[in-house]
């Protein structure tokens, strides 16, 4: 029996340059921290006992004969992927719901390839698990994904990633003392809207738009420099809350399809109580908020807003792990595990 255990992700500048329609012309880069809620995947062989030959237990309970009766799209094509023959039993446990803007979806990918190869006797070098989970998503699934998501859940920590035409990742870890890092940390609020979307087609009309919106993500590109600079340079930490809601502005600007009216409430009403900035979190249209705020001016934000759920977070380091193995055979997998890290 394997347990893999993937993060969720914070992305706080550069989302939308992360698309190939983007980068792959212009570069893209974004900044963006793993927080410890988790995807736990648990994956066993399922003994020859059963009429079913695979069992799939998540929002739904799935007793199937053929990989392809499976309704989770993703499980399927990942069982498909890697050509799996034997029976399975697969369990998912998350923190936080799907749909919501943490990269649920893509961290349920690198959570179940993870776990998979680590029932294989495999260690994948982390990057490899990364372009792994996009080439699913992205090519086998052909949903509207960015690159960030994956990343982000196979290596953990906070970021700046960076995207090359050539479909190059880099990933510059922000170091950070641990008092500016708690800093940060402080100043940030996070809050479930209780509307769950389905980011794949709320990202369509933006991929859709990219011709026509240039400008906006250079801007928000530079964005990512900036970001970095305020954190290393230690200069006023509200000036990375001031960022953000100029990041939000050009974010909204992309689509009609990434704020709402009552997103737009929610996001003015945080600012009349004292949030610097904020943004709906992943391809928007719901899921969570995330806002930049003093601490003396939180305890307002939160009776302004109890209508929704507060969650509290910490930055995480550790990206997706197996952390229950039963087998002691492990082999290596592709690539070194620092591949392409600068």
């Amino acid at each position: 029996m394997i347990i893999s255990r993937t993060p969720y992700r914070i992305s706080f500048f550069g989302g939308g340059t992360d698309y190939p329609v983007w980068y792959r012309e212009n570069g893209g880069a974004v900044l963006a921290t793993t927080i410890d809620k988790y995807c736990y995947l648990t994956c066993r062989y399922l003994p020859p006992f059963f009429e079913h030959k695979h069992r799939i237990v998540w929002s739904k309970v799935e007793s199937v004969k053929e990989i392809s009766e499976i309704e989770h799209p993703a499980v399927r094509a990942t069982l498909e992927y890697l050509k799996i023959t034997e029976g399975l039993e697969i369990h998912h446990d998350g923190d936080l719901p799907a749909r919501s803007g943490l990269g649920t979806s893509s961290s349920f990918t690198v959570g179940l390839l993870n776990a998979l190869y680590a029932l294989k006797g495999i260690s994948l070098a982390k990057l490899n698990l990364a372009t792994d989970a996009i080439h699913i998503e992205r090519d086998i699934l052909k949903e509207n994904v960015g690159s960030q998501d994956q990343v982000l859940a196979s290596f953990g920590g906070f970021n700046k990633i960076s995207f090359n035409g050539d479909d190059e990742i880099k990933i510059q870890p922000v170091i950070l003392q641990p008092e500016r890092l708690e800093m940060l940390q402080s100043h940030l609020l996070l809050f479930f809207t209780g509307i769950s979307r389905t980011a794949s087609n709320i990202a369509k009309k933006q991929v859709e738009n990219t011709p026509k919106k240039r400008g906006e993500l250079c801007e928000m590109k530079n964005m990512v420099d900036e970001g970095v600079k305020i954190l290393i340079e230690g200069k006023n930490i509200e000036e990375f809350g001031t960022l953000l809601d100029e990041a939000w502005k050009l974010k909204r600007s992309l689509s009609e399809k990434i704020s709402t009216p009552e997103i737009d409430n929610i996001y003015e009403t945080a600012c009349r109580e004292g949030a610097l900035g904020g943004k709906i979190l992943g391809a928007g249209g719901g899921g969570f908020v995330l806002f930049f705020a003093k601490p003396e001016d939180q305890p307002n934000i939160k009776e302004k807003l109890k209508k929704l759920l507060h969650v509290p977070f910490k930055f995480e380091n550790s990206g997706s792990t197996i952390i229950f193995n039963s087998s002691s055979s492990v082999k290596i997998g592709r690539g070194p595990v620092l591949e392409q890290i600068t």
